[in-house]
């Protein structure tokens, strides 16, 4: 290469545009495409080998759960995860949410106590009820819940009992 008085070596060649003529000049590194086209062109590559692995083990019959972390264009990171789906468990879901958002759709949420309106700032208790701040306390709501039994078969499940083995006599 030819060196300048400046000491800089001097490109020989003209700036080279984007292969794909989006504008931008390529590099021979990442052959002729600007750093956007590159990046697409290997994001597009790494899917089209995750299709082409999923569609192989889903014709083989292998039941491989997937969870694949591909950088998006946008600069985020995008989660692909194969599964293998079954419609009955599909209709199944489908078929509990209207019951739940029919439940919901009673109207503003009150205090069971005192039917004040509580809307966001409700407190739910372990009775299943909504209180205001008033009567959230199970002792000011009269609550039903048996909280001693409920701490004793956490503090039992947390804490198996061990047994040793019995020795023999000698």
């Amino acid at each position: 290469m030819e060196k300048n008085d400046t000491g800089c070596q001097a490109a020989l060649e003209a700036p080279i545009l984007c292969v794909n003529n989006c504008g931008f000049f390529g590099t021979p590194a990442t052959m002729n495409m600007c750093s956007k086209c590159h990046k697409d062109m290997i994001l597009k590559q790494e899917e089209a080998k995750l299709a082409a692995s999923s569609i192989e083990s889903i014709v083989n019959g292998q039941n491989i759960n997937k969870t694949t972390v591909l950088p998006n264009s946008a600069g985020s990171e995008v989660a692909l995860s194969t599964q293998p789906s079954s419609a009955p468990q599909v209709q199944a879901e489908s078929s509990e949410k209207p019951k739940e958002v029919q439940g919901q759709g009673q109207g503003p949420s009150r205090c069971t106590t005192c039917r004040k309106r509580v809307g966001l700032t409700g407190f739910s208790c372990r009775c299943g009820h909504v209180f205001c701040s008033v009567h959230r306390y199970s002792d000011k709501h009269d609550c039903q819940f048996d909280y001693r039994v409920t701490a004793k078969d956490a503090i039992a499940k947390a804490n198996p009992v061990v047994k040793a083995e019995k020795l023999d006599k000698i």
